[in-house]
């Protein structure tokens, strides 16, 4: 039995290629797209390559770190080929792009634009490098019925979800975002990973700490960010093997 993996980086725009090598080691069919260039705005799901992998696999699993695992939550809940998600500093949410005076959806399926939660606009940082998980729990607060509508359907989703989030995650509140997933999907099969001490890049054995992306405070330590990897690694593997 083969498993293809889909694996999406995060809003650093960069493909995690060395993560790539080591699921590829493991035995996986991995493809790590670049899936946006400037803008995390409106983008297809569907343009996401699931039909090359589904095509030559007999199981799909999508991987994604932060902007990545919410997509990969999306694929799942939306595309009954994919058996597993990973979802590594996971949303519960689907968010939006601020463009201007304009926000728009960060996603699209079958050419409608998906319900998001919009960003305060009002809200500041008040630390240097900026955190900017107080701004996603400032949103939820503020548009509590958009929230609902965005809320990603993770209980769609028909294979099992394993969540990886560290506690001290200063982009957004991952934890929190973990949890209420793992609440929605009550029966189906979750596994949820935490770490207090980790942030928002957990590292898996053998990977380097990440660098790249925009300027803000990502939380954690390179310890405490593997001792999460580490923890969460043999679910992992577990899950992608079948």
């Amino acid at each position: 039995m083969t498993t293809g993996v889909l694996l999406l980086h995060g809003s650093s725009g960069a493909p995690d290629l060395e993560r790539a090598r080591i699921l590829e080691a493991e035995g996986y069919d991995v493809l790590a797209p670049q899936w946006f260039d400037a803008t995390i705005s409106e983008i297809p799901l569907e343009s996401f390559p699931l039909d090359e992998l589904a095509a030559r696999n007999d199981r799909v699993a999508v991987m994604g770190v932060s902007r990545g695992a919410e997509a990969a939550l999306l694929l799942g809940a939306l595309d009954d080929r994919v058996d597993a998600v990973i979802a590594v500093s996971p949303s519960a949410y689907v968010w939006g792009w601020i463009d201007g005076e304009r926000q728009t959806s960060a996603w699209t399926w079958r050419d409608e634009p998906l319900p998001f939660v919009p960003f305060d606009r009002e809200w500041q940082p008040e630390d240097d490098p900026p955190s900017f998980t107080g701004w996603y729990q400032q949103s939820l607060k503020r548009y509590g019925a958009e929230a609902e509508a965005a809320r990603i359907p993770v209980e769609r989703i028909r294979g099992e979800v394993v969540l990886v989030a560290g506690g001290d995650d200063r982009v957004w509140p991952s934890v929190e975002f973990a949890e209420r997933i793992a609440l929605w999907r009550g029966d189906h099969g979750t596994r949820t990973m935490v770490a207090a001490r980790a942030g928002h890049r957990p590292l898996f054995p053998g990977e380097q700490p990440k660098t790249g992306g925009q300027r803000m405070a990502r939380g954690g330590t390179e310890e405490a960010d593997r001792e999460l990897g580490a923890l969460a690694w043999g679910d992992v593997r577990r899950v992608l093997g079948g």
